[in-house]
Formats: structure tokens, C-alpha cells, sequence
């Protein structure tokens, strides 16, 4: 029997804006707006409202992923041919682009302040597994990418294989299936403001869950649009409040529109 949760997540999913995003997470939308006395049609123009500001937003709509996979193939021995290839492709996810300018930068300063590292966890990944090339892990590292795009997952289990990487990507919802199993590095990177847009303590629990020694931690400093809006200021607040009484190292590095916390956690 079709409930109204159902009901709701499906006219969601029947978007084509929508249909790739993992139903796991529109039901649990879905179902929060329902228990809000919306109407169906209310429920479902919230559910794709909260959908858009934590998640679809952040994609282009530029991405054709089976063209991307035949290029890359083309492209993958000639390494002068494929980083510009990587570099364009993470143009299309808001969060990879806006970190192009200084992704060199980005990688080298945060990982000089960490031992080798043998396993990564990416959460909410986006398009970031594919600045793999400028993270410089150890050589049999392992690579677990989570994000709730069922399209990009399999793009990025396809990447995986044809870099060689150690690697997976899985379509979960880290709000209620986040992975624990230990890893080296967790990569958090300007998650946690999009997953409080949908639970108010959602990056405490992510925190509490997540098995890692190391974990890099960002928020954005400015807007989409480019304005800072005392973001950079809120947001160290708000990991102020998120690591109170951690015993833990904590480093900050502060990049044109990304504010980072590299975590070493005291065993």
C-alpha cells in the first residue's frame, strides 16, 4: 500500500531534477514535512525546496557522465592530458570549483600536517574523488566516497577502477547510514552547514560517528555568491561548539573562500 511518505517521495523522485538523489533521503524529507500537517502538494514543494538548498544547488548540470568516463579513458596515460580533464569536470559541483584556484595549495598544506595516510573516507563527497591526483596518500591507500547522487556514485566507481584506485563510492544518507569503520582521514569538506539546513544537530552526531584519528573539517567562508556575510566567524563558532571538550590537535588553515580544520584526535 502506497503511504502518503511514499506518495510524496515519489512525485519527488519523478522530477528530473531529483531522480538520482538517493530515495532513502527524500522519504526521510518527505516524511519530516508530512509530520509538519502539510498537504501532499505543500510536503512535496517543501521536500524539493530542502533538497535544492542542501544538495542540488550545488550541481551544474553540466555532467554527462558516460562521455566523461570515454574521455577520461582516452586521456588517463597522458598525464600533461588528464588533469586539465579532472579540473574542468570538478567545475561542475559548486564545492570543487571554488576550490580550483588554490586546489594545489589546498592538498599539499593540509596533508603536510598529517602522517601517511592509508584510508580515506569522503563524506558528501561531490565531485572531490577526482582530485585524487593532488592528494598525496600513501600508495595502497583506500578510498570510500559517500554522497546521495545515485548517478555521480556510479561515475565515480567507474573513475575509481580506471585510476586504480583502492577505491568505492556508496549512495547513502549519512544523516541515518553513516560509514564507522576506522579510517585514517575523514574528509568533511563544507558539509556539515548543509546537513544542519536538514537536522539541527546533524554535525555533532556526523562527529560522533565518524571513525577517524584524522579528519579535515571545512566550511565555506563565503556565500554562493561571493559574499562573506561574517561567515568565516560563524562557522569557526560553530566548530568551536562542535569539538567542545575534544581531546584532540586542532589546525587551522584559512584558504580564499574555505575555512579549514585539520583534527588530530588523541587515542
Amino acid at each position: 500500500m502506497t503511504t502518503p511518505v511514499h506518495s510524496v517521495a515519489a512525485a519527488v523522485l519523478n522530477s528530473r531534477k531529483y531522480q538520482a538523489i538517493a530515495p532513502e533521503l527524500v522519504e526521510a524529507i518527505a516524511a519530516s514535512e508530512l509530520s509538519k500537517g502539510r498537504s501532499h502538494k505543500d510536503a512535496v514543494k517543501a521536500t524539493k525546496n530542502q533538497l535544492h538548498q542542501s544538495a542540488a544547488v550545488y550541481q551544474s548540470g553540466r555532467t554527462d557522465y558516460a562521455q566523461w568516463l570515454a574521455d577520461l579513458q582516452t586521456a588517463w596515460p597522458d598525464k600533461a592530458a588528464r588533469q586539465p580533464l579532472l579540473r574542468q569536470w570538478m567545475t561542475a559541483h559548486t564545492s570543487t570549483s571554488e576550490r580550483l584556484p588554490f586546489l594545489d595549495d589546498f592538498y599539499s598544506r593540509i596533508f603536510a600536517l598529517l602522517p601517511p595516510v592509508h584510508s580515506v573516507l569522503d563524506i558528501a563527497c561531490g565531485l572531490n574523488p577526482l582530485a585524487l591526483p593532488w592528494m598525496p596518500l600513501a600508495p595502497d591507500a583506500s578510498y570510500l566516497a559517500v554522497d546521495i547522487f545515485t548517478d555521480q556514485i556510479a561515475f565515480l566507481n567507474d573513475f575509481f577502477h580506471l585510476a586504480s584506485v583502492a577505491g568505492r563510492a556508496e549512495a547513502r544518507n549519512v544523516l541515518t547510514d553513516c560509514p564507522t569503520d576506522p579510517v585514517d582521514l575523514a574528509l568533511i569538506l563544507k558539509t556539515i552547514p548543509c546537513l544542519e539546513q536538514m537536522e539541527k544537530n546533524a554535525g555533532s552526531k556526523l562527529l560522533g560517528q565518524i571513525q577517524a584519528r584524522h579528519l579535515v573539517v571545512s566550511f565555506p567562508s563565503r556565500s554562493l555568491g561571493g559574499r562573506q556575510k561574517g561567515m568565516e566567524s560563524n562557522y569557526a563558532t560553530r566548530f568551536t561548539e562542535l569539538t567542545a571538550g575534544w581531546n584532540a590537535t586542532i589546525s587551522r588553515l584559512d584558504f580564499a573562500n574555505e575555512l579549514v580544520f585539520v583534527v588530530e584526535r588523541e587515542q
